[in-house]
């Protein structure tokens, strides 16, 4: 059997680490704290709604939430079904808990991502220097977690885009963390795409260190979304948050000419499914490829799915359609698990057993999705790739 490679796994945050890693003067000038429901509002809801339930926490930064869209009733809803993954929850907040919920699922190493500290880095209304703090705050609390079994536990290091000139020195802390692997948005930050210019040191430096980028959304990013501009419910939303943002992101890479100057770069597209890339391929291939070549001459080379096949990876969900489609354009060695443990909207699609799950692979082909794919992606053997010079990493294009 393959040694099972969840390639997306979280933690959840215990809310104290953040005064303890934080720095203290940012962390005492924009608090992350919780908000506890009230008996008042309990009341009230009862009164009002005939509605006995009490709240889960609110995760704040200042006097922000950090969620977008998350009124009364999102909570309510929210608290109606906070028993189901409540024991799970509380598991990934320890490194020792864990384990022992990858034990129980056959996983053997896990790339760990955050749940609530990409809220925070990414939030819109922070400035630059509060939200480096708080990255840094949480990759130092993460390194301490994975460190307890580094080997299983594999970190993945946030980064914060409100700065590009920061950007570099984040991927050169990454590497010292031993780290082969960082997460950033696929959303604009702050009015910047991810092809944005400013951007362009960023990218180098990552070719340069061999660190594989993950794309990881999720609703409720306070923020610009897809979606954002014209929904307001938590279905809506949720619905176009992963697979719409994915799609634009490798476009905003295609388009920008990423791609074709850093070959060696690798993308990870989780929790989006994978079904909408033969799809989105075809029609960048065959209608908007060839419609004004003297447009993308410059950027973009070869067909849009030589590039996706060739640097890009995603995750797939366990009885989602067209995996045969997906494995005919890209290759089933592009093909990540990840579990997306333990939040709630994914426990139920737990892969148990793979060949009843993943029905139009073969054996060879889950068994590089459990295992090799992830190698591929997430490794870390040395590139040959000429090292930047000094001006270079320290260009910024505004």
């Amino acid at each position: 059997m393959a040694k099972i490679i969840d390639c997306d796994r979280h933690v959840i945050e215990p809310i104290d680490m953040w005064a303890e890693y934080t720095e203290k003067k940012v962390f005492e000038n924009t608090p992350v704290k919780l908000l506890l429901d009230s008996e008042e509002k309990r009341l009230n809801r009862i009164k009002n709604l005939k509605l006995d339930v009490s709240l889960p926490p609110i995760y704040t930064l200042g006097d922000s939430s950090i969620l977008g869209n998350w009124g009364e009733t999102e909570q309510i809803a929210s608290a109606l079904i906070n028993g189901e993954s409540k024991e799970e929850r509380k598991k990934a907040t320890n490194p020792v808990d864990q384990i022992v919920s990858m034990d129980e699922a056959n996983i053997v190493t896990a790339k760990i991502f955050p749940t609530f500290a990409g809220y925070i880095t990414n939030h819109k209304a922070i400035d630059a220097k509060t939200s480096l703090a708080y990255t840094k705050a949480y990759n130092r609390w993460l390194s301490d977690y994975c460190n307890y079994d580094s080997v299983r536990l594999n970190g993945v290091g946030l980064i914060s885009r409100h700065d590009s000139a920061s950007l570099v020195s984040q991927v050169e802390n990454v590497v010292k963390r031993g780290w082969s692997a960082i997460t950033i948005r696929p959303e604009p930050i702050l009015g910047k795409t991810l092809g944005d210019p400013s951007y362009k040191p960023f990218w180098q430096a990552c070719e340069y260190h061999n660190l594989a980028i993950a794309f990881h959304g999720g609703t409720h990013l306070q923020g610009s979304s897809v979606g954002i501009d014209r929904f307001s419910s938590r279905f809506a939303l949720h619905s176009c948050a992963h697979p719409m943002e994915a799609q634009l992101a490798f476009v905003s890479l295609l388009a920008a000419g990423v791609l074709e100057r850093h070959p060696k770069l690798k993308f990870a597209f989780l929790e989006a499914g994978a079904s909408w890339v033969p799809h989105w391929l075809w029609r960048l291939d065959n209608i908007c490829y060839p419609e004004f070549p003297s447009l993308v001459k410059d950027n973009i080379k070869m067909l849009p799915s030589e590039y996706f096949k060739r640097q890009c990876w995603v995750a797939i969900e366990p009885g989602e359609p067209c995996l045969r489609q997906v494995i005919d354009v890209i290759g089933h060695e592009k093909l990540l698990y990840g579990s997306d443990y333990p939040h709630p909207d994914h426990l139920h699609l737990s892969a148990g057993d793979f060949t009843k799950q993943f029905t139009d692979l073969t054996e060879t082909e889950i068994h590089c999705l459990l295992e090799h794919n992830a190698k591929s992606c997430f490794g870390t053997k040395e590139l040959d790739i000429k090292k930047p010079t000094e001006s270079e990493l320290l260009e910024v294009t505004l």
